[in-house]
């Protein structure tokens, strides 16, 4: 039997406003330059003043269509010139029902030249997903059963970012969510402005004693500094300690885990399960954050797999998107039994939900999974209209037009 093969790619730009930048209004010293970038003054990192992604829509020969999604946050033109450049023409022509064999020759291109990661892998990810989608379509299932079986059909969910102004409306801000029904937060170091004991005292009396309070300290630490924070925190409970150093300094990691009596959670940043074997031989993680954005699905599930084997709970990281790659998380994640939660960035989720069909939700504490074929998601009218296709893809989206 003749199989179904990849027509087309072509990778688009998604550029959202926001009322203020993610994690919260701008401080001082931290002014936005002529490109709409800025630099958070608690740690050092390169930001944005609205939202973006890099999409890509995949067609076969039959007229089937999956979108897929990574990082577009800066220098989306880097990840639209991989895929277009590099990757495009070594896609066009396979059977898209085998994902992660495409991926693994897609990654294979560029190992002798020591490309593993960065804006290299993101393209990939945005592929990867994109081709699991199309793979389900055809199969007429969801990602989820591709993946084995759907053990959920809801995943819990904590209320991760308080982007408000001071240390008293960033307590309310998460007691209006536990009135919601959500139980578990996660505050970011670098925004509390009156420092960490006061921050995690004001959240624990406003939440009370059951719920769950994590801490994002946003690799900006030496081991010592980062152990000295955590012992400072944890007599008021703390969940867990996510990114507590570079993610470069594996030694400053296991140095971490090993001192800390709290749970530390890693793993946003890596892009492949490479990056998680490096430091698992030698830090004793107790939580992995898979982020699919930067992964695919591909490399989503065998970091979950990796986990599995050591025993290590998984807790997927979601951060600014469409809502593509959050839909893909869920499902891989509804499919994985070591995923007890997974992370909910509402100050995203909520303005641009209406950018995407589908039934993802996420209410009373819980997300719902996506059902349909495939993702069950896809942008609406609404946001193909604002995508920029980007280089090659676009002459070729012309052409076809």
């Amino acid at each position: 039997m003749e199989f179904d093969s990849v027509k087309s790619i072509v990778p688009f730009s998604l550029t959202l406003p926001r009322e203020k930048p993610y994690l919260g209004t701008l401080r001082k010293g931290e002014e936005p330059n002529a490109s709409g970038y800025f630099v958070r003054r608690g740690n050092g990192t390169v930001y944005p003043v609205f939202d973006r992604s890099v999409l890509v829509r995949i067609e076969t020969r039959s007229g089937i269509v999956g979108w897929g999604e990574t990082y577009g946050l800066v220098a989306p033109g880097a990840v639209g010139e991989i895929i277009n450049d590099l990757l495009a023409e070594f896609i066009v022509g396979r059977d898209p029902t085998d994902p992660a064999a495409i991926y693994d020759d897609l990654y294979g291109l560029l190992r002798v030249r020591g490309y593993g990661g960065g804006f290299f892998a993101d393209a990939l990810a945005a592929i990867d997903i994109a081709l699991w989608d199309v793979a389900g379509r055809i199969a007429g299932c969801s990602v989820a059963n591709l993946l084995g079986s759907a053990v959920r059909q809801t995943i819990p969910a904590y209320v991760s970012g308080l982007p408000e102004d001071s240390l008293e409306k960033r307590a309310e801000l998460a007691k209006s969510w536990l009135v919601r029904g959500f139980d578990s937060f996660k505050f970011a170091l670098p925004m509390a402005d009156d420092g960490p004991k006061a921050e995690m005292s004001a959240l624990r009396s406003a939440l009370g004693e059951k719920a769950r309070i994590a801490v994002d300290m946003h690799w900006s630490h030496t081991a010592a500094q980062a152990t000295e924070l955590i012992e400072y925190m944890a007599p008021c409970g703390l969940w867990f300690a996510e990114a507590p150093v570079w993610t470069e300094d594996i030694e400053g990691l296991s140095r971490v885990c090993r001192d800390s009596a709290v749970p530390i959670a890693v793993g946003e940043e890596w892009r492949t399960v490479y990056d998680m074997r490096h430091r698992i031989e030698r830090c004793r993680i107790a939580i992995v954050q898979p982020e699919m954005g930067h992964k695919g699905i591909t490399n989503f599930s065998r970091i979950h797999d990796c986990a599995a084997e050591r025993g290590i709970e998984v807790i997927p990281h979601a951060t600014i998107g469409l809502g593509i790659f959050l839909a893909a998380s869920l499902l891989a994640s509804a499919a994985m039994p070591r995923v007890t939660a997974h992370e909910f960035q509402h100050s995203i989720f909520e303005p641009n939900r209406r950018l995407v069909l589908g039934d993802m939700d996420c209410v009373a504490g819980s997300y719902s999974i996506p059902t349909g074929p495939g993702l069950g998601t896809e942008p609406s009218p609404e946001a193909v209209a604002q995508m920029v296709p980007m280089g090659k893809g676009a002459a070729s989206l012309a052409r076809r037009n």
